[in-house]
Parts: C-alpha cells; sequence; structure tokens
C-alpha cells in the first residue's frame, strides 16, 4: 500500500512538473492574458482532468510558476554569492551576479507578466516583492563580507542600498533586452552597470588583473 502511495504521489509530481513546464512555454509565447487552460493542457499532452487535480485555476499555475522559477534563481544567486568564504571581492562578486541573474528572454516575459498581475493584486505583489527581498538579501551577504577588499561608493550608503541598485540595475537592463534581445550585450552591459555602482569603475568584469584592453 505505501509503495502504491509512493508511486501516485511520483506521477503527479510529474504531471505537475509537465504543466509547469509547458505553461511557462505557452505564457512565454502568448502572454498569461491570452492563454487557457485547454492551451496548457494540450501542450503538457494532458485532460483538463489532470490540470485540475493538480491546480484550481489559470492564475494558481501562474502563481505556482513564478514561485518555482523565482525560487530556483534566489537559490542560484545565493549559492554563487556564497562561494569562496569572504575571500570574494566585489569586482568577482559582480560577474558572478552577472553571470546568473540574466535569464532567458521567455523568463523576462513571463516574469513581466506577474509583474503587472501584481500590481493588480496583492496577494502576487506580496510574492513577488519576497522573491526581491531574497535577492537583496543574498547580494546583501556577499557585499557585507566582500567589504573588507573593496569599498562601496558612500553615495549608496551601506550594503542594503547597494544591492537595492544592484536589482535596479538588473531591471533596467532587462527592460532594454527584452525589446532588441541581445543577451550577451545585456550581460555585457549589467557588469559594466554594477561595476560603475559598486567600484570605482577601475577594474572591467572578467578581468582579473585590473588591466582594459582597447
Amino acid at each position: 500500500m505505501e509503495e502504491t502511495a509512493k508511486r501516485v504521489t511520483r506521477r503527479r509530481l510529474r504531471t505537475r512538473a509537465r504543466l509547469l513546464q509547458a505553461a511557462f512555454e505557452v505564457f512565454a509565447a502568448k502572454g498569461f492574458g491570452r492563454v487557457s487552460i485547454e492551451e496548457v493542457c494540450e501542450a503538457a499532452g494532458f485532460s483538463r482532468g489532470a490540470f485540475y487535480s493538480n491546480f484550481a485555476t489559470l492564475d494558481e499555475l501562474f502563481f505556482a510558476l513564478y514561485q518555482e522559477r523565482a525560487d530556483l534563481i534566489a537559490a542560484q544567486v545565493t549559492e554563487a554569492l556564497a562561494q569562496d568564504g569572504p575571500g570574494l571581492d566585489v569586482p568577482t562578486a559582480v560577474d558572478r551576479v552577472t553571470e546568473v541573474l540574466l535569464l532567458d528572454v521567455d523568463w523576462l516575459l513571463v516574469k513581466t507578466d506577474f509583474l503587472v498581475h501584481a500590481a493588480r493584486d496583492p496577494e502576487t505583489a506580496r510574492a513577488l516583492l519576497d522573491h526581491r527581498a531574497r535577492l537583496r538579501g543574498a547580494i546583501s551577504d556577499r557585499l557585507f563580507r566582500a567589504r573588507g577588499h573593496t569599498e562601496l561608493p558612500a553615495v549608496l550608503g551601506d550594503v542594503d542600498g547597494a544591492a537595492h541598485a544592484v536589482v535596479a540595475a538588473y531591471d533596467g537592463v532587462t527592460v532594454q533586452l527584452l525589446l532588441d534581445k541581445d543577451v550577451d550585450a545585456a550581460r555585457a552591459w549589467l557588469g559594466q552597470l554594477l561595476t560603475a555602482l559598486l567600484t570605482d569603475g577601475s577594474r572591467t568584469p572578467h578581468d582579473p588583473a585590473g588591466t582594459t584592453t582597447a
């Protein structure tokens, strides 16, 4: 009996994962407000019954999808910035944040839909604010531990102010990315912007020797 229950649980988890992945692809392609439950089910290869055994509404699915991806991103940022103990300086931390924060255009499309949805729904807004707070927390912690290697510009105030600046810079760069779809350019620009914000700008990203090239 216990083994049967485990198989049912594993199957349900696989079904839920496939629905979330299918929803991600459909939402990215069409936008949250233009997607039906039937379209998600068709993309996942399931019936409406499979959908309703996991989610009550499309809003609930959208919320779960965002929460899953946001948790993954927060964990990736935390892990990347936790490496090397206190010896990771700010410019190297910039490189790691740049590599981890900037994801794909499809995710940014879904995230933007979620932002618009959150602006009209307090519960959704709380989830988004919590995600952003966790990102800032991971960045603040790293900047605090790296402060002995690289002094932050006084205009940013403290490490919390610097973390807000990092997230704000990311928001600005991703708007351009949504329009021109140039991931490489966005990653390079984000690195340059964060270096200028958090240091005196004397070192370009990915240049551990502190030299620059023409």
